[in-house]
């Protein structure tokens, strides 16, 4: 088993920038979550900083580990399918349970549901 320090320059300096674009994209969509002022402004920031932060940090992993052990490293390639798989699922769940809860409570600033004739409710074109 080899470590850390017989990896090539290359390959350390590119897995590092990975790593710290991943965190870097990780750290925008944190500062997003607390920054923007509505609960579904607050959805959406996290959500892609997650998934960007995730595939940044995972790319990094695996030129690590499959220049140090020579061959393709793959376990992280799962990791990154989940994640694209459901945090996606995840984040239109959240909103249209919110959705949902805010327009049975009548609250302002929503706009009116869509029927399937393609006008709204109130009978307003779209």
């Amino acid at each position: 088993m080899s470590h850390a320090a017989d990896l090539p320059a290359w390959a350390a300096l590119l897995a590092s920038f990975l790593v710290l674009l991943g965190a870097s994209f990780t750290l925008v969509g944190a500062i997003g979550l607390v920054r923007l002022k509505t609960f579904y402004d607050r959805l959406h920031a996290p959500s892609l900083g997650a998934t960007w932060g995730a595939g940044g940090i995972l790319l990094g992993s695996i030129l690590f580990f499959s220049v140090q052990q020579s061959r393709p490293v793959l376990h992280e390639v799962l990791i990154a399918v989940f994640l694209t798989v459901t945090t996606p699922v995840t984040l239109m769940l959240l909103g249209r349970a919110a959705l949902y809860r805010d327009r049975s409570e009548n609250v302002a600033d929503l706009p009116p549901p869509i029927r399937t004739d393609g006008e709204t409710k109130t009978g307003d074109a779209i």
